[in-house]
């Protein structure tokens, strides 16, 4: 397989990942959160990227097999030698938008977890002042606790 037949499949799998990252943000954009939804992107999003690092590794093995260096500058020389220079610097820049996309969902994702945990502690602590005062006693209405119990 050539060079720029295989880094035309590479994008393929890269497109893909980057749709189900825009798939993500918009469901974490979303006022509701799908759950099930996004418990089927993470799955899928990881079924990807499994495969992208499986072909990454076989292209890098494929490049040291032919003498290139096994990095960024072989990765231009194979390319440029293979007369394919701008299918990699595109795939470079989709991998580049890929984890920014990544790196923002994950921001989102962190955003949303601190608040779903703030909204947990304040409904934790209100339910715990309204029912038993310090000595384990019941508490009334207004939050005393009655001193009849």
């Amino acid at each position: 397989m050539s060079l720029a037949h295989f880094l035309q499949q590479h994008r393929g799998r890269l497109e893909g990942l980057a749709q189900l990252l825009r798939e993500e943000r918009q469901q974490l954009s979303a006022g509701e959160i799908d759950g099930a939804r996004l418990a089927d992107l993470a799955r899928r999003k990881q079924h990807s990227l499994e495969e992208i690092n499986h072909f990454e590794r076989q292209r890098r093995q494929t490049l040291q097999r032919l003498g290139y260096k096994d990095d960024r500058s072989g990765d231009v020389d194979a390319a440029q030698d293979a007369g394919c220079l701008d299918q990699w610097h595109n795939l470079v820049a989709l991998a580049s938008e890929a984890a920014e996309l990544n790196r923002t969902n994950g921001t989102m994702i962190g955003i949303r977890t601190e608040s779903n945990q703030r909204l947990l502690n304040a409904l934790q602590e209100a339910a715990g002042k309204g029912l038993y005062g310090p000595d384990g006693r019941a508490r009334n209405h207004t939050g005393k606790v009655n001193s009849r119990a």
